[in-house]
């Protein structure tokens, strides 16, 4: 949009210099005509005299006749030194008195006829005319070399195209010059829209923009305020949601977890029995008795725990969607006591399994939310306890590094395990909410990562998948700013 405007801007503006210029040329050659044609009726008012001025035959036959040059004649020549010049000739074409150059063709007519000719340079303008003199039968010519229109035409080049030219390119840059800079603040708008982030919403400033293109700022604040508000709207109704699920879920994991040890001590489990103390769970079931096997008490367990799981990470996640993060203030955090905190909160769940859950921790420090890098840390280690196979491995590292050989020092987080990993192509995807590669094992929600790339986001980190230290697994790694 803005290099079309500009474009259409300077055609706009060079179009009429352009017709102006060949307008200028044209009126050159107008003016040049104009001198022109008074310079042949001057000339043709001057032959009647210069024919007058012969006033005597030659004293012999081919002697040239008696000349007495008349005023007018005589004034045109004084004036135009070099450049004007006069002959007498004879029938044969000679010059009987004059400048011998003029010499050619008679005209066959007795009528005037007016010619161009190049001589020594200069282009002249003559005129020709048979007369009656007392000499005789003569032919006279005149001419003069002030000639403008083919003095213009010589000299059209350094007179008129040359400048011209040189006025459109020194207009094409000055004007190319003066509409850059006054489209500058709307380039700045673009620029500035087109670097912020697609969860940036917060208003554009209208005083910093020119009065054409301030409506259209407002009508974006407008539609940005519209967009900010549906969002918090959805926020809240995801937060409201998953608050208010997390309470029944708790009780319903902890009741099948009760039934879950039982009936791996008895092999069945009783819902009359067990459901004494749950009154919503006797009006929901019934009074009748029913009895469950083993696996599917560890199948109902399993849901629940999944259940629990969603509603705690919809409910992070619309925390971490919430404005209110970039109005709170920000604290040193110490990566080192973050790690160790998240090793002792998963030690039961990697025990287990029989995972080797590890900690390669340097003293760092940043700035930023703790509960944020708290809540992707455990997030990162749940999603790599759940996947890496039984007997597995699982490193939490800490401290100061380089993304690059080129860069400096940054601090960092990382979770290392030798699970199956994620396909190099598929690693833009896991960042994306709800979406799980296809054929992994495994039953999470596939929000744990776009949670943790939510939260990296918010902190102006990187968050990196890569390969395993030994080519296999995931190895998720944020770098934070220094």
């Amino acid at each position: 949009m803005t290099s079309g405007l500009q474009r259409r801007l300077l055609l706009l503006m060079l179009g009429p210099l352009f017709s102006l210029t060949a307008l200028n040329t044209w009126f050159d050659y107008r003016l040049a005509d104009n001198a022109s044609n008074q310079q042949d009726r001057h000339l043709l008012a001057l032959v009647p005299m210069l024919a007058d001025s012969v006033v005597a035959r030659g004293a012999t036959d081919g002697a040239p006749p008696a000349l007495l040059t008349a005023p007018p004649v005589e004034e045109f020549l004084n004036e135009r030194p070099g450049a004007a010049a006069f002959a007498v000739l004879g029938l044969d074409g000679n010059v009987l008195v004059g400048d011998p150059w003029l010499s050619g063709p008679l005209p066959s007519l007795r009528e005037p006829e007016l010619s161009s000719e190049q001589y020594g340079g200069i282009s002249y303008r003559i005129v020709s005319q048979r007369v009656n003199t007392v000499a005789g039968e003569l032919v006279v010519r005149l001419a003069d070399g002030s000639d403008s229109r083919q003095q213009w035409l010589h000299q059209m080049w350094f007179k008129v195209v040359l400048p011209n030219v040189i006025l459109i390119v020194l207009a094409l840059f000055s004007v190319n010059w003066a509409v850059r800079r006054a489209l500058r603040p709307l380039m700045e708008l673009k620029d500035a829209v087109e670097r912020r982030s697609p969860r940036d919403l917060s208003p554009l400033d209208p005083q910093a923009t020119p009065d054409e293109v301030r409506p259209l700022v407002l009508s974006l604040n407008r539609l940005f305020d519209l967009v900010t508000a549906q969002a918090e709207s959805q926020a809240r109704f995801v937060a409201d949601a998953a608050h208010q699920m997390r309470t029944p879920l708790a009780g319903l994991q902890a009741q099948v977890e009760a039934w879950a040890q039982s009936v791996n001590r008895s092999g069945k489990a009783d819902w009359r029995d067990r459901s004494a103390s749950s009154g919503e769970l006797v009006s929901a079931l019934g009074a009748a008795e029913i009895t469950l096997s083993a696996e599917q008490i560890n199948k109902l367990r399993g849901a629940a725990r999944r259940t629990s799981q969603l509603a705690n990470q919809l409910l992070a996640l619309s925390r971490v969607d919430a404005r209110s993060t970039h109005t709170q203030a920000m604290q040193r955090v110490d990566l080192q006591q973050l790690c160790e905190v998240q090793l002792e909160n998963h030690l039961d769940a990697a025990s287990s399994k029989s995972i080797d859950l590890g900690l390669d921790a340097a003293p760092a420090l940043v700035t930023g939310h703790e509960w944020l890098l708290r809540e992707l840390m455990g997030n990162l280690v749940d999603n790599a306890i759940k996947y890496t196979p039984t007997g597995g491995r699982v490193t939490l590292r800490c401290g100061l590094g380089r993304p690059d050989a080129r860069e400096p020092l940054q601090p960092f987080l990382e979770v290392e395990d030798d699970g199956p990993g994620v396909p190099p192509v598929e690693r833009a995807r896991v960042l994306e909410r709800f979406y799980r590669v296809q054929g992994s094992a495994g039953d999470g929600s596939g929000l744990g990562l776009a949670i943790a790339a939510e939260i990296a986001r918010l902190h102006q980190g990187v968050l990196q998948l890569e390969s395993g230290s030994t080519g296999c697994g995931l190895r998720v790694t944020l770098w934070l700013p220094a």
